[in-house]
């Protein structure tokens, strides 16, 4: 039986360098790229209209963000092993398909709930673009050096979107309804569904194996109460619900991989994490996630509340940072080809915690805090483009739609935890350091106390010198917070890179897997 590391060596030896079509085909593949990430963006500028349009309760409002990156994390894995049994494109065709009906569902829907089922579903066809984006780079372009300047491509078009977003978000929302943000798919799915039959090939995992609805199921049970239980963390803390979906999600993980590794044809191959050079890339991933998120999730405060810009100058001021993420993606590709990843990686991410380290004094000096996020975004998008190419050149072809799965659903578990874990934190120590000026009633001083906005809200029903000092008491509160958390986000930085510089070294040769097997089983070879 062949061993994993001669599947990949194989196919790195029949690699062909691709021509226009294979470029071409590149082209299209960003179009679904670019949507799901302007997506994760663009729908927090629309939630005021959503909220004064169908008045949903708090609750409904929560889960109108949450249900799509819920079931979206949740079937990430199912949907890539299924693109390696069916056909990865024809799982990028239904996806698209299925997410542009959706999205015409949700842009007329008449109430809360209807929009919650239509984000739910959207998560569902999400599921499937994704993963079948990245594992069809890894089909086209068999050549390493290409398929890294591909993968910084596909990388950058992410980078794109997400500095999209908010932008879109502010025009669309100046001149249309909020149904307009998720009309938007309709205009960059329908090429896809044109031009990828002609220009982008079908691929899938020759030896497939039954489908296994166990499996399914446990994936499922698995990353959903993970998911939920991080984010209802961050609002509820260490409370008994969210400890109890978290074990519960940890157990049904433990049942899962014991049956993946007891299966002759798992549904996801557990021999990939044996792998530290693939271990090692999802971390640097997740945790450079985490790190990006983090940064995001308060400065987006910081500039809207406490400097006042409105949201689309927001957007316009972390543009700087995103195309420094893109350059840095691309520029990369050229020194990754002669430098050893365990010494590329861990430089850039250096240049990430530096940012990190400047916030503290950024917080009054716009200029610096806009060059900081530059400098995360230099370090944020080297680093992934490395990691995310190392990702799918440590698994086999076959397998290719189950690793980038894996590495979206690392991708989505970093985003989450990087609210909930970097935003917990600062939501607890504004609550714990702001100091309310006296004679505030008692509704208006919890809900000054609760969030920075909230205490910008009360701030506008006070007279002025009150309001004044509330406004002070707030934004000191919050950029001392913010200070704590930039020091964790450094930490959490500076642990990726010590992971990239001790995993991500070179891949062992055919013989040394082999060695390291037989010793395994208690056999010494010869």
């Amino acid at each position: 039986m062949m061993t994993l590391t001669q599947e990949i060596r194989n196919a790195d030896r029949l690699a062909q360098k691709v021509g226009w079509r294979g470029w071409a085909a590149l082209v299209v593949l960003m179009l679904p790229v670019l949507l799901v990430s302007v997506d994760n963006t663009v729908l927090s500028f629309a939630l005021p209209d959503i909220a004064l349009s169908l008045q949903p309760t708090s609750t409904q409002q929560l889960w109108i963000i949450d249900a799509y990156p819920l079931v979206l994390a949740g079937l990430l894995v199912t949907m890539g092993t299924l693109g390696d049994r069916f056909g990865r494109r024809r799982m990028l065709l239904i996806g698209a398909t299925g997410f542009a009906a959706v999205s015409v569902l949700a842009a007329f829907a008449p109430t809360a709930g209807w929009l919650i089922v239509a984000r739910a579903a959207m998560g569902v066809f999400g599921a499937m673009l994704m993963p079948a984006t990245l594992s069809l780079l890894r089909s086209i372009f068999t050549d390493r050096d290409q398929r890294r300047l591909a993968i910084a491509v596909w990388a950058a078009a992410f980078s794109a979107g997400s500095a999209l977003g908010p932008i879109v978000g502010g025009l669309l929302l100046e001149y249309f309804s909020w149904g307009s943000v998720f009309l938007l798919s309709v205009p960059v799915l329908v090429p896809l569904l044109i031009l990828a039959p002609l220009l982008v090939p079908e691929s899938r995992d020759p030896n497939p194996g039954r489908i296994d609805p166990v499996s399914i199921a446990l994936s499922m049970l698995t990353l959903v109460p993970v998911v939920y239980a991080i984010k209802e963390m961050a609002v509820e803390g260490f409370a008994a619900g969210p400890l109890v979906l978290l074990a519960a999600g940890l157990g049904f993980g433990v049942v899962f991989v014991r049956r993946q590794l007891a299966a002759q044809v798992p549904m996801l191959d557990m021999r990939l994490f044996r792998r530290g050079m693939f271990s090692g890339a999802l971390l640097v991933n997740l945790l450079s996630v985490v790190a990006l998120v983090g940064f995001l999730y308060f400065v987006s405060q910081h500039l809207q509340l406490v400097v006042g810009l409105s949201p689309m100058q927001a957007g316009f001021a972390l543009v700087p940072g995103m195309l420094a993420m893109i350059v840095a993606g691309l520029g990369v590709v050229p020194v990754s080809r002669r430098v050893s990843p365990r010494i590329v990686v861990p430089a850039a991410l250096a240049l990430s915690v530096t940012a990190y380290l400047l916030v503290p004094a950024a917080a009054t000096d716009l200029t610096l805090l806009v060059a900081a996020f530059a400098l995360l975004g230099v370090g944020i998008g080297a680093a992934e483009t490395v990691s995310n190419e190392l990702i799918l050149a440590s698994a086999p072809p076959a397998k290719a739609g189950a690793a980038s799965a894996v590495s979206e659903t690392a991708y989505e578990v970093g985003a989450v935890l990087g609210t909930s874990l970097l935003g917990g934190i600062l939501t607890a120590a504004y609550r714990g350091g702001i100091e309310l000026p006296a004679g505030l009633a008692h509704d208006a001083a919890e809900a000054a106390r609760e969030t920075l906005a909230g205490a910008m809200t009360v701030a506008d029903t006070l007279d002025a010198a009150t309001a004044a000092v509330l406004r002070d008491a707030a934004a000191h509160a919050f950029d001392a917070g913010v200070t704590i958390t930039a020091l964790i986000g450094a930490g959490l930085v500076a642990i990726a890179a010590v992971i990239a510089a001790t995993t991500l070294g070179r891949t062992p040769t055919p013989s040394e897997e082999h060695y390291v097997a037989r010793r395994q089983a208690g056999r010494h070879p010869g």
